[in-house]
């Protein structure tokens, strides 16, 4: 568990670090610098752009790490690696050219609803491009155990750069339609470092052969193309459905409440970094008690780190919504609801790597599939009776089930599950500590506020994970940065 807690501890710290860069552009920046509209536009582009890459990487980032540690021979894993580079363009073609055929299409389409988005449309293809190909070159430096540099650009450089554009806008040294073709910008130029990176760490020889069992892992690839892109769909469907139904600056609305949520997803990505091609090794290698602690261990982990954040966010959430323009306020049931759905992404530890690296990741995918048409038909139903809590709504209910029916099939197939007696504890903790905070305020500057209560919250959270020795790794943790 050692690297684990070393690598996820520093992707921890860059994904927060990136997460605070984020917080000033989508709290402050976007908010302050940009007319609403075009704050819509560009959290559409980006979502929608979300929803098509996975298609685009045809799921070969997955298959790396899956089948890497399968081949014995370095001419078995070049060819691996040449099939990650060729499959993907190919896609990217096909996808390409029919785009062009469609273009009409698409514009009449999007003339019928929010003009703004018209000129831009093609950038959603630029910037899923470069994403699909910035994942697969991160699966590759993760299978070195190389998470760290991967993590940044993925965390923290996008996010910096777009705080540079936003001040050129600010200093009108460029105007808002630069402003958004130098964010696609930001996009390619992120994925070629990463290739660089990743060619650095090992450079395989190139050829137009592929590796042995090629039907196996073309079958693997495809059908995690489709759970890829439901977890996508599932992920950012709301904001492109509300798009579709509300104007445009609600999208901009809503995505700043899911911004805020999605804080509490952090742990979670930091940590599976490195536990993905941690759990495929212990699965192709068939160490089924190294499995079950590591299940166990990580969802421990995770449940106690998020459950910190959780707190602090339902906690300074009215103080934080001062600081911004009233014109983006919204509901408090949005932001629970969604966060909510992260501290149970937390809960489930490594679960995602285990189905994903297992042979039963077709069951995932069938189950997948159905609640992505479910949240459809929830979001349908529910935005234009209920607005953006509608969409909180939906993706809520969709998540739910589908977290739980992923625990469900570990538990089936495995006979193992992520929970101990710790983990209702610090449920207990989250909920009481949750509640006690939000309605105790200071009379305060809102942002002396916040920060005298997360003084509190901390303090109060951290001795009682150590006093009840919620887990090992935590408290070994607390010791070596607090000198004991």
């Amino acid at each position: 568990m050692g690297i684990i807690i070393n690598q996820s501890f520093k992707n921890l710290i860059t994904t927060y670090f990136g997460f605070g860069i984020g917080a000033i552009n989508t709290l402050f920046l976007f908010t302050y610098f940009l007319e609403q509209e075009y704050y819509g536009l560009v959290s559409f582009l980006l979502s929608a752009a979300n929803l098509i890459w996975p298609f685009l990487a045809f799921g070969v980032n997955s298959t790396l790490i899956k089948f890497y540690t399968s081949y014995k021979t370095t001419e078995e894993k070049d060819r691996l690696f040449n099939l990650a580079l060729l499959l993907p363009l190919g896609v990217a073609v096909i996808i390409g050219v029919l785009g062009m055929l469609f273009y009409d299409f698409l514009l009449q389409y999007f003339s019928d609803g929010n003009e703004l988005v018209e000129p831009y449309i093609w950038m959603i293809f630029v910037i899923a491009v470069a994403t699909a190909y910035f994942e697969i070159f991160f699966s590759w430096s993760k299978l070195y155990y190389k998470s760290v540099f991967g993590n940044f650009m993925k965390e923290v450089f996008h996010r910096f750069c777009i705080s540079m554009l936003l001040l050129a806008v600010f200093f009108k040294w460029m105007d808002v339609s630069v402003f958004i073709y130098c964010i696609a910008g930001v996009f390619v130029f992120r994925s070629i470092a990463m290739a660089i990176y990743a060619f650095m760490l090992y450079m395989p020889e190139f050829s137009f052969k592929f590796p042995r069992n090629l039907v196996r892992v073309l079958k693997y690839t495809s059908l995690i193309l489709i759970a890829s892109s439901v977890a996508m769909v599932l992920l950012d469907l709301d904001k492109v459905m509300i798009e579709y139904y509300l104007p445009i600056e609600n999208v901009a609305i809503y995505g700043i409440g899911i911004y805020i949520a999605t804080v509490i997803s952090v742990p979670q990505k930091a940590m599976h970094q490195i536990t993905h091609p941690m759990t495929a090794n212990l699965l192709n290698t068939k160490d089924r008690e190294g499995l079950r602690d590591l299940y166990k261990r990580s969802s421990i982990n995770l449940l106690i780190i998020s459950g910190i954040i959780f707190i602090l966010i339902i906690a300074n959430l009215n103080q934080l919504y001062e600081l911004i323009p009233e014109e983006y306020e919204l509901s408090v049931w949005v932001v629970l609801l969604i966060s909510l759905v992260k501290l149970y992404d937390n809960l489930l530890g490594n679960n995602n790597s285990i189905l994903f690296n297992s042979d039963y990741y077709r069951l995932v995918l069938g189950i997948g599939v159905f609640l992505a048409i479910l949240a459809f038909i929830l979001n349908v139903i529910f935005i234009p009776n209920f607005g953006i809590e509608g969409a909180a709504m939906a993706s809520f209910l969709a998540f739910f089930i589908y977290n739980s029916t992923k625990i469900f099939l570990v538990i089936n197939k495995f006979k193992i599950h992520p929970f101990t007696n710790k983990t209702w504890t610090i449920l207990l903790f989250i909920g009481i500590l949750s509640a006690a905070f939000y309605f105790w305020e200071f009379p305060f500057h809102p942002i002396l506020n916040i920060a005298l209560k997360s003084v509190i919250i901390c303090i109060c959270y951290l001795l009682l994970a150590y006093k009840f020795n919620f887990s090992s790794d935590v408290n070994k943790l607390l010791d070596r940065y607090t000198g004991r």
